[in-house]
């Protein structure tokens, strides 16, 4: 879309025929848009809920899915059982962020395949990015073509289109890295190193102690799963801090990998190391090459 008059004649009538079918309807956009929308609906906009996790604008892939799924639940609870909803992400500033939106958008759609749920996903010319833009057939299964849902002819599978997404190096990651171990002994040993080094470069503690626990997951999944040698590196700035987790074996087989945990709600039964660090870093980043397998983190410093 171009302008918001598009928008609004795009999402309005679906948000009336949901409003009218008795569905849960959510709006996930940013505030301006939301109160856009609010207005055209008038008196019904009393019934339309708000929740901008769904859409990334508050959060992380893990807790926006999980966002989804508890609005989900209220849906089946009431009225129709359906949801409808209408999102809008504008997935940061830099590529490093587009990535993250340009990945949520591709995997919930497998991941909500089953679910009764409908989306209208709004992609606004005048603040993204061209390449993100350009990247919506690709993602969505359906486009809004002249008011009706039409078959996107390029979209890709999301084990096809994350293979082809862009992986460029972090700036940060041409400089001397603050640490750096090849071949660790072992697991406890590495851990303590990386918590260490995280001390020196992350000021603030709870930020601190939520990176260490997400790279510790990725630095075991690497020991017990991987193939030994176990490597890593910490590069850090004034405002980033980047970490690789790197190891002699394949990349991860589900392109779904991380973005719920691997064994559903039953934490107990582990499989969580991936998906917390999509929880708890800003970008991760699966490089696999002909050495093996890198995880690549990264997160702005607090």
């Amino acid at each position: 879309m171009g302008s918001e008059a598009e928008a609004l004649a795009a999402a309005v009538p679906f948000l009336d025929t949901g409003l009218t079918a008795g569905d849960l309807v959510v709006l996930s956009c940013p505030p301006e848009r939301g109160a856009a929308l609010r207005r055209e609906l008038g008196v019904r906009a009393g019934d339309v809920h708000s929740d901008s996790r769904v859409s990334l604008l508050d959060t992380r892939a893990p807790d926006a899915l999980l966002a989804v799924r508890r609005l989900l639940e209220r849906a089946a609870a009431s009225g129709s059982g359906r949801m409808r909803l209408v999102g809008e992400t504008r997935f940061g500033p830099a590529p490093r962020d587009w990535r993250e939106g340009q990945r949520f958008e591709s995997v919930v759609n497998t991941l909500l395949a089953t679910e009764r749920i409908e989306a209208l996903c709004l992609y606004d010319r005048q603040v993204l990015p061209a390449e993100v833009v350009d990247s919506a057939p690709a993602t969505h299964p359906s486009l809004l073509v002249d008011g009706v849902a039409r078959a996107s002819p390029a979209y890709q599978d999301p084990a096809d289109y994350l293979a082809q997404l862009p992986l460029a190096r972090e700036p940060i990651e041409d400089d001397e890295p603050v640490f750096a171990v090849d071949d660790a002994p072992v697991l406890a040993e590495l851990r303590h190193h990386l918590a260490a080094v995280l001390v020196t470069v992350v000021p603030d503690r709870e930020q601190r102690e939520d990176l260490h626990l997400a790279v510790s997951e990725i630095a075991a999944n690497a020991f017990r799963h991987g193939v030994r040698p176990v490597s890593a590196r910490v590069w850090a700035a004034a405002d980033r801090v980047v970490c690789t987790v790197r190891d002699r074996g394949t990349c991860y087989g589900d392109p779904l990998a991380g973005f719920q945990p691997a064994h559903g709600a039953d934490l107990s039964r582990g499989g969580m190391g991936l998906w917390l660090a999509r929880k708890l870093w800003d970008h991760v980043d699966l490089l696999p090459g002909p050495g093996g397998l890198t995880v690549r983190l990264s997160s702005a410093l607090d």
